[in-house]
């Protein structure tokens, strides 16, 4: 008697179904997997949390200083506000991109490097459930960094980062976030060894995040510069989470808004079409 469930007629409330001995499928989202995944990535990071957490927030304190220092007693004021206010948002935003690339760009590089990639791989995920969990471990780190730069700069001395539009924080910091975290999966996919990886932070995340209006405004630049500006998505994720604090922006904020979702959905085709088609993973 074959005890096996009907390939037709599986039972309600099973999640397998077995179309054939030997070959098991889950009906819809493996959540069981999928949470494991993230909770594997969250600990990666969170195992060296003075490094991943708590060295960002000092990072942004010395650059808060530094550039405060450099202006002087001059009283300076950008776009209405004091410069040490108008930087603090940008430094905070700039933590939360660099970290939400630097976790998702390390997922499966190591795994590349050390072998172990056959643990993304031999779990019953689909594609983008792969990419939910990494992607989502590194937003994580990146909201729990803005956290901590928060925090420290609300205990600084002569600094204020009064939020003015939650919403506008939430919805920029996320899909900045997304944004990196999706750019560093694509690293990872692409990279065979983590000096490429590094390449890509130095030559690629670090100058278009500095030279987005993170000190200063784009509109203090001539128009050649300014418009190159415009066409730097880091730069309306800065300026949209700026407003968040300020209420004041340099950038077209629902423009900004919408532009960030579309290329976030295409950096997400593009992570999607690469892993499924195994690219650099599974040869």
């Amino acid at each position: 008697m074959n005890d096996q469930p009907s390939t037709t007629n599986p039972t309600p409330h099973s999640s397998w179904v077995r179309f054939e001995p030997g070959f098991p499928t889950l009906n819809g989202v493996n959540w069981v997997g999928l949470k494991t995944l993230y909770i594997k990535e969250v600990r990666r990071f969170l195992k060296v949390h003075m490094q991943t957490l708590w060295a960002p927030a000092v990072n942004a304190l010395l650059l808060l200083t530094i550039f405060t220092v450099a202006q002087g007693r001059s009283g300076l004021h950008v776009m209405g506000v004091r410069f040490a206010d108008f930087i603090a948002p940008g430094l905070i935003i700039s933590a939360m991109l660099q970290n939400s690339f630097a976790n998702s760009s390390f997922a499966l590089l190591v795994g590349k490097m050390q072998g172990t990639i056959v643990d993304y791989l031999m779990p019953p995920l689909s594609v983008g459930e792969l990419i939910a969990g990494i992607v989502g471990a590194a937003v994580t780190r990146a909201f729990l960094v803005g956290t901590a730069v928060f925090i420290a700069l609300l205990v600084w001395p002569n600094v204020s980062v009064g939020i003015e539009h939650p919403v506008a924080v939430l919805w920029f910091g996320l899909m900045g976030s997304v944004m990196l975290g999706l750019l560093g999966l694509l690293t990872s996919i692409w990279a065979d060894k983590f000096d490429q990886s590094a390449m890509v932070t130095n030559f690629v995340v670090l100058p278009l995040s500095l030279l987005s209006g993170t000190v200063y405004s784009v509109d203090q630049l001539s128009p050649v510069f300014r418009a190159i500006s415009h066409a730097n998505p880091f730069f309306y994720v800065i300026s949209g989470f700026r407003y968040g604090f300020l209420g004041v922006s340099d950038s077209p904020i629902l423009i900004g808004a919408t532009g960030l979702l579309v290329l976030n959905l295409v950096l997400w085709a593009a992570c999607y079409a690469l892993l499924r088609s195994g690219w650099k993973i599974k040869n």
